[in-house]
């Protein structure tokens, strides 16, 4: 009975925070209800579905719609909000993307109007190294790298002072003679940064685990028919880009979206691979990236699974070794309404003296949510694993795989229960209500 008390209070709960949306016809106003505060507090993206009149249509495809807030507490501010056209959507509406900014009260009144077109101050997603890969930057600040096409260990980004192992290499640059995991890769995150501009990933690391790479999508027994792949360790399976590429950049959000194939033996593609990588626009305090990973068979008989069905494999994450390494994750229990899942990686990095921290947030949309959790603390690893242990997920030629999380990158250690419930609320909010504007 308490539980049931519990689940309609939280329905309630959830509908009172996220459904509150209403706007007057004439004004160009509309409100939102952060009643506890979990757009405010957490610097998430509010993701809105709206219907616009023409000239605000217009404005919208050309980044020159703002909001104003006009709350009791600010009366007609100059802060112009950006806001961002989300394409997801077909149709008559659209999809808006803003973040809310910081102030008093649960209620938040916003009036909408047109501006110049402003080209600099965007998040941007563009071309590195002779357009081989692509970097989202906040102004002058570089967020991440997305390595699309084949990255050799002489090309690895390293830290300062990361150690180097010396390879000894074969003529063809392809295997290294010392290990047989220690092949060039493409298809991956690194390096991410953090708030002060550290780095938190790893690449090529040196020792016994030379195949690991960043953030990386991937799974150490990938069966094709009979035969056994494991495009998490680069064997007989690779990740090689077609070239479909597409590039966002905006006030609110830069999002990178690839096409890449699986390739058994490097000559056979076997599963169509559709990643798309959305860094929103970063705080003081936070930077939220989303990631969706789709993956379509297009030959029979394609399974995946974690290495022997019970350890790791899926979204993999290699991280530097900071000082002060703390590793924690936490899931509800399966018959709590609703099941929160989700982990932290935090330390002081090089190049700061401030404690840093990494979230990897499921998303409860994904197959089999959630996810187990594996840690390693000796290789500076903490990742969501799918699929479920014990189990091999056969990938369809007809519906595609797809898999969510949020990265937050965040300042200090490890956040309480209450701010991280706050993430993961924010990450599942849902204020698709249509929101007419004259």
């Amino acid at each position: 009975m308490e539980e049931i008390k519990i689940f309609i209070k939280n329905i309630f709960l959830i509908l009172f925070l996220f459904g509150v949306f209403s706007c007057t016809n004439n004004s160009h106003t509309f409100t939102v209800n952060d009643q506890e505060g979990i757009f405010e507090d957490t610097d998430s993206p509010i993701l809105v579905e709206t219907k616009l009149n023409k000239t605000f249509q217009d404005a919208l495809n050309q980044n020159r719609l703002r909001l104003i807030e006009q709350s009791e507490e600010i009366i007609e501010s100059n802060i112009q909000i950006p806001v961002q056209l989300d394409k997801s959507l077909d149709g008559d509406n659209v999809k808006i993307a803003f973040i809310m900014p910081k102030g008093k009260g649960a209620i938040r009144k916003f009036k909408i109007i047109e501006t110049e077109i402003l080209k600099n101050n965007l998040v941007a997603a563009k071309p590195s190294q002779g357009n081989k890969q692509f970097v989202v930057a906040d102004g002058n600040s570089r967020i991440l790298q997305y390595n699309y096409q084949t990255v050799f260990e002489n090309d690895v980004v390293r830290a300062n002072n990361e150690k180097i192992e010396e390879y000894t290499r074969n003529e063809r640059d392809t295997f290294i003679v010392t290990s047989i995991y220690a092949v060039p890769r493409s298809n991956y995150i690194h390096p991410l940064y953090g708030l002060e501009g550290e780095m938190l990933t790893r690449d090529w690391p040196d020792g016994g685990h030379p195949h690991h790479r960043g953030i990386f999508w991937a799974w150490p027994e990938v069966y094709y028919g009979s035969e056994m792949g494991d495009i998490y360790a680069l064997q007989k399976l690779f990740a090689r880009p077609t070239g479909n590429i597409e590039l966002i950049s905006g006030p609110v959000f830069a999002e990178i979206k690839a096409e890449n194939f699986w390739m058994w033996e490097d000559r056979e593609p076997i599963v169509n691979e559709k990643v798309t990588i959305r860094v929103y626009r970063s705080s003081e305090e936070n930077r939220v990236i989303d990631l969706k990973l789709q993956f379509l068979a297009l030959k029979d008989s394609i399974t995946i699974a974690t290495r022997y069905t019970d350890s790791y494999g899926g979204l993999n994450i290699r991280m530097q070794f900071p000082e002060n390494q703390n590793i924690s994750y936490f899931t509800n229990a399966r018959n709590s309404k609703p099941v929160r899942a989700w982990s932290n990686f935090s330390g002081i990095f090089e190049g700061t003296d401030k404690q840093t921290g990494l979230m990897v947030l499921q998303n409860q949309q994904n197959p089999e949510y959630p996810g187990e959790w594996v840690e390693y603390p000796d290789l500076a690893w903490v990742q969501p694993t799918f699929p479920s242990p014990g189990t091999r997920y056969t990938l369809s030629k007809v519906e595609p795989l797809i898999l969510q999380y949020r990265l937050i990158i965040h300042a200090g250690g490890e956040p309480t229960k209450v701010e991280a419930i706050k993430k993961w609320n924010a990450y599942h909010h849902n204020l698709m209500h249509l929101l007419s504007i004259d």
